[in-house]
């Protein structure tokens, strides 16, 4: 009876289905985040009479054969990369990547991370650092006594002080490109790290060598369309259910199985 196998492959991964949808939802305001999408393989078939076997004396061959599936894995959950709306906030710190690209950050451990959440904060001694406290590499420094910030979109740096017209360049933001982003490895907090199958991140200055460029002032929203992932949460149910059916479909034939004198 390889239907209760069948279904019960099926429900689990309609149940992964559920998962990353549900993860979606729960990420619709995180800033920089991409909706994921679960994929699927069906498993290996077995092989009752394969195709092009000599079925007769003759020579004849079966066109088709009799092949019976044994359900579905899941293949992989990658990332959609969609670029979200820009939603302006105002803030000096505040920066919204328009184009590819991730901001390069500094783990504890001295890991490299990369991240396209642009809500920047400062520390007691005015290093640009992450909400969770990472550092921005390269690294750059607010003095005490800047009265203001402007950042232009190829990532420079500029602070304003009271005693002085021209502003004076403080560094500049640059960007990592991959060629695989969706290989790379999501750790949380809005961070990802660099996997072989990522491959190494390509530096480079905002606007340049396919990277996109940068907008003070702005976050970039999450990708997640609620009304798109509702109507995946329904038909994953309604594949839950079906599958469900079967197994009760199943139970009843082995139940009607036994039950013969």
């Amino acid at each position: 009876m390889r239907a209760l196998q069948i279904a019960a492959a099926g429900m689990t991964a309609q149940q992964t289905r559920v998962e990353v949808i549900s993860n979606n939802l729960a990420n619709m305001n995180t800033t920089g985040y991409n909706a994921r999408r679960a994929e699927f393989a069906d498993l290996h078939y077995q092989q009752v009479q394969r195709p092009g076997t000599i079925n007769a004396s003759d020579g004849s061959v079966l066109p088709t054969g009799v092949q019976l599936g044994l359900g579905v894995r899941p293949a992989a959950v990658s990332a959609m990369l969609e670029q979200g709306s820009l939603a302006a906030t105002g803030g000096d710190l505040d920066i919204a990547i328009e184009g590819k690209g991730y901001i390069e950050v500094a783990m504890p451990d001295g890991r490299p991370a990369y991240t396209r959440d642009g809500g920047l904060k400062l520390t007691g001694e005015g290093q640009v650092v992450t909400s969770d406290g990472y550092p921005v590499v390269p690294d750059i420094t607010i003095p005490r006594d800047t009265r203001s910030i402007s950042i232009n979109p190829e990532g420079e740096v500029y602070a304003y002080f009271a005693d002085q017209v021209q502003p004076q360049l403080l560094g500049q933001i640059s960007l990592s490109g991959f060629v695989n982003p969706r290989g790379l490895e999501a750790i949380g907090s809005n961070l990802f790290l660099e996997t072989p199958a990522s491959g190494p991140a390509a530096v480079s200055s905002p606007g340049q060598d396919g990277l996109g460029v940068i907008r003070q002032g702005y976050l970039e929203d999450s990708s997640v369309d609620p009304v798109q992932q509702v109507t995946d949460l329904i038909a994953a149910q309604r594949g839950y259910e079906l599958n469900s059916k079967v197994i009760t479909a199943a139970d009843q034939m082995m139940s009607a199985m036994v039950q013969m004198r």
